[in-house]
């Protein structure tokens, strides 16, 4: 009969401990549109999980490298996921019994208010054994959230990645950009001076009026302004690239100029419910959903009694000589042990996770929502900004003749010194907006793949990606 109850207890337990309070995480579903309204191909595409490579510039590609490897933000992100690895082993530990060792000696004529007539030597050593069984799930929700929580981690990792790489691959655009600017502002320079310098000798044999002189001067003035202006960005460019890197600010290389750069052929679309899968802030928002939710089933099994085992095996003695031989002594006990009357306690931290619960689902809706918004704004700008270069090198090429038509008319006496000086303004400006557009348009194909989630690298996606290029290769041969 002993054996039976013995038994029908164990099977008590366990039954109770598979047992999980609390609602099973479940993955919101996707009810949104069907595509994107900019997109031009409704179906999904792969993103390229190199897409930087795709710009063909090696020194871009050098500097994403390096940026990877020793970026202070990727390395705070990254011990953040072995402190989340960390906690996931800690908190797994206390779902088993813990084990310590007591080992000690004392002397004294007293016990407590008891005094004795004689001094007693005590001296004792024994292992003891503490285990809460966790009822009610309460363990296995807090291991699926520290599980979640890792996920967290992992996914901020990529966050960081996706988020460097495209601040790499902008800031070196706007690097080009300036460089691109500043030559432009140099060129302008140059000519303009050497126009001054002939006004300025017609203006000494009596050919020209002063304010012809002047209006030259100020020309002159602007392009020369404008080329400390592009030097000091271009030294925030290198600053901002170099703490990227990881560096202290240095000089930073580079490769293709800004009009030399290729642009990517095809834009990688693809399904908007697919984005939910392939950006990692999404999926970094989704699992601390996950680990939210699992707080509840936590916090619901507290409400329940627990049940606390403990013992102890060991010897003491009078005598320290005598310690080994001292026969074993041992103890052990089970405690149940659950909350009675707490004035709604317990119950109103059952209340704040699920209402915490529900903060974090809205700002998963959130994020899903901020990424769709991302890619219809940048599917808008590439389709808006290829349009827009095209006029702008049209402009930039038809004021430039315009401003060497205008000298030639003014120096054959043809036409006043207001028409070089609006047509020098306008080939000025033509030229530094159609530098402008380009920067953008590329800077809107980094944005483009960011995104869509491409660039971060799970040990799966680098294998399959280092797959199709060796079988790419294998095409071509052929």
């Amino acid at each position: 009969m002993k054996k039976i109850f013995i038994v029908i207890m164990i099977g008590i337990i366990i039954f109770i401990s598979s047992c999980k309070l609390g609602p099973d995480f479940e993955r919101p579903e996707y009810y949104g549109p069907t595509s994107f309204r900019f997109d031009s191909i409704t179906t999904d595409t792969i993103v390229n999980l190199r897409w930087w490579e795709l710009f063909n510039d090696p020194v871009l590609d050098t500097l994403i490298k390096k940026a990877l490897e020793n970026n202070k933000d990727i390395m705070v992100a990254a011990a953040r996921v072995e402190a989340s690895k960390a906690n996931l082993g800690f908190t797994k530990a206390d779902q088993w019994p813990s084990f310590q060792f007591n080992v000690g000696a004392g002397s004294g004529n007293s016990m407590g208010t008891v005094q004795f007539s004689s001094v007693t030597n005590n001296f004792y050593a024994y292992p003891t054994m503490n285990w809460e069984i966790g009822f009610w799930g309460k363990y296995r929700r807090l291991n699926e959230s520290a599980r979640a929580d890792l996920l967290t981690s992992e996914y901020g990792l990529r966050t960081v990645q996706i988020s460097l790489i495209t601040a790499v691959a902008s800031t070196y655009f706007l690097l080009l950009d300036n460089i691109q600017k500043l030559e432009i502002s140099k060129r302008t320079l140059e000519a303009r001076d050497s126009s001054m310098q002939i006004i300025q000798a017609r203006f000494d044999y009596g050919i020209v009026a002063e304010i012809d002189l002047n209006q030259s001067q100020i020309q002159r003035a602007i392009s020369a302004a404008a080329i400390p202006n592009f030097e000091r960005q271009i030294a925030f460019n290198q600053s901002t690239i170099s703490i990227l890197l990881g560096y202290y600010p240095v000089d930073v290389p580079i490769g293709k100029d800004l009009f030399e750069q290729t642009e990517p052929m095809d834009v990688p679309n693809g399904l908007p419910s697919q984005l939910l899968l392939r950006r990692p802030d999404v999926m970094q928002a989704e699992a601390s959903y996950a680990a939210q939710n699992a707080r509840i089933g936590a916090a619901q099994a507290m409400r329940w009694p627990s049940l606390n085992l403990s013992g102890l095996l060991g010897v003491a003695s009078t005598s320290l000589s005598t310690l080994t031989a001292a026969g074993l002594g041992w103890s052990a006990t089970g405690v149940i042990m659950g909350p009675l009357f707490q004035f709604g306690k317990n119950k109103r931290r059952v209340e704040i996770e699920r209402a915490n619960t529900e903060a974090v689902l809205r700002q998963y809706e959130n994020t899903a929502l901020q990424a769709f918004k991302e890619v219809e704004d940048v599917l808008i700008s590439i389709q808006t900004l290829n349009q827009e270069i095209i006029a702008q090198e049209q402009r930039s090429i038809a004021a430039m003749n315009a401003e060497y038509l205008s000298n030639e008319r003014y120096d054959k006496g043809q036409t006043s010194y207001l028409e070089v000086l609006e047509s020098q303004r306008q080939s000025f400006d033509a030229q530094l907006a159609f530098s402008q557009t380009k920067a953008n348009l590329l800077n809107a194909h980094v944005a483009l793949y960011k995104a869509l989630g491409g660039g971060w690298l799970s040990p799966e996606e680098e294998e399959a990606y280092n797959e199709a290029q060796q079988a790419d290769s294998l095409n071509r041969k052929r």
